[in-house]
């Protein structure tokens, strides 16, 4: 959604690249630590995409992830 590699996911997350890869192949449950997830979803965030957690509003059932309609400058 927002064109961006892992190196550069985890420069905007100030984590590790083994920490985006470790999140990215755990399949199902993320595997790390609580504060590196909070980061890489604070910087998601902070470039427009937002989560949508069970039962919130969107078009569609579930949970699931979309880009807001004004993706912010910090990418």
């Amino acid at each position: 959604m927002l064109g961006v590699d892992q190196k550069e996911l985890a420069a905007l997350a100030g984590v590790s690249l083994p920490t985006i890869q470790r999140m990215e192949t755990s399949g199902g449950q993320v595997r790390g630590v609580v504060d590196s997830l909070v980061r890489v979803i604070s910087a998601l965030e902070r470039a427009g995409i937002e989560l949508i957690g069970d039962n919130a509003p969107s078009q569609g059932m579930g949970r699931g992830v979309r880009l807001r309609d004004a993706p912010s400058d910090q990418r």
